[in-house]
């Protein structure tokens, strides 16, 4: 059922939310858990089909969220996929598998569905009349499934890029749906309910391509090489799945060695200059930067400027292309959207 609380009660309820979900997952079986983090994500065989319950949109989006106002709902959700994406594929099967996500999806949401590839036309909330490509990048959505959340006002209230395992996925739902974009960041809302230990960056697995402390990536004066920074923390089952199965491929740990690569914990006080030559923390820069998943990868090129991130789960095929743009520096000269429509690397 839904957290409509008063403030005091928030906590208790996101608490039981976020842990509910991760105990579910991890409760069942290995496998289960394998699944949600570690699965293939090598482009599907067979395209995509989207729920049933997805509205049959004209694509206006503008008239879709009034229409979805009228009849009592928080807002309107745009989803940004491709056929054959196998992280797709992942949210319909696993996240929208779940009844009680499905509710609770429509009871507060329409969902209309968009083809980050498609030619149609779409009328955007603000009125714009664009393709649905064009829409795709000018929101980036670098990784599908991207969701757009907008509320009733036809703000913005919630951008997901990338595939997120159900207990985050819900507290997106209800983030939005319960207004609490309206007073919170969504990392400070999960957060509140996060009780979990705070662990050291002793649990932290460790990559031989990662420079060790001090952590001074000031980039005023530019690197010949672009940066990637990991933000991870302890007790991250994505994070031993990253270390695990991608980053034990060769080829991929090459690419890494081939950039300046630093691991942060993502909650702790370890000072860091930051590619604009800004002293702080590592968990104020990760708040600054709005970072709620771990793991997280940021690539800046050499002077500094971020040019992609990864902050969901992310696999060996996703993660082999990402880094083949990098190092390439193909981003001097194209969206990361724009190369891979270029190598016809679509999903």
């Amino acid at each position: 059922m839904p957290c409509s609380l008063s403030p005091a009660a928030v906590l208790i309820c996101v608490s039981l939310l976020v842990g509910g979900f991760a105990a579910a997952e991890v409760s069942s079986d290995a496998g289960e858990v394998e699944d949600v983090y570690g699965f293939d994500d090598a482009p599907r065989a067979e395209p995509l089909d989207h729920p049933a319950w997805f509205k049959a949109s004209f694509l206006d989006l503008d008239a879709d969220l009034k229409e979805a106002v009228a009849v009592g709902k928080q807002g309107l959700m745009v989803y940004f996929g491709q056929p054959r994406c196998a992280y797709c594929h992942k949210l319909m099967t696993v996240n929208f598998g779940s009844p009680d996500i499905v509710e609770y999806t429509r009871k507060h949401f329409d969902v209309v569905a968009i083809d980050v590839w498609g030619i149609d036309e779409v009328t955007d909330v603000g009125g714009v009349r664009l393709t649905e490509r064009a829409l795709a990048e000018r929101e980036q959505t670098n990784f599908t499934p991207a969701i757009l959340f907008y509320d009733a006002a036809g703000k913005v209230a919630l951008r997901l890029r990338g595939y997120y395992p159900p207990y985050q996925f819900r507290a997106a739902l209800e983030y939005v749906a319960d207004g609490h974009h309206q007073r919170e960041s969504f990392r400070d809302y999960l957060a509140r309910g996060d009780n979990r230990m705070v662990f050291d960056e002793g649990d932290l697995n460790d990559e031989s391509f990662f420079a060790p402390p001090p952590y001074n990536l000031d980039r005023r004066y530019p690197s010949d090489r672009p940066l990637a920074v990991f933000f991870e923390q302890g007790d991250c089952h994505g994070c031993d799945v990253l270390h695990g199965q991608s980053l034990r491929e060769e080829a991929i740990r090459r690419q890494f060695a081939d950039l300046d690569s630093v691991q942060l914990d993502l909650r702790s006080t370890t000072p860091v200059v930051t590619p604009a030559g800004k002293p702080m923390t590592a968990r104020d820069w990760a708040a600054e930067l709005g970072l709620f998943y771990a793991p997280s990868i940021l690539f800046f090129d050499e002077r500094g400027r971020e040019v992609l991130r990864v902050d969901s789960v992310v696999g060996f095929y996703r993660l082999r292309h990402l880094m083949a743009y990098i190092n390439s520096k193909a981003y001097r000269t194209a969206s990361f959207q724009q190369w891979r429509q270029g190598r016809e690397l679509l999903p």
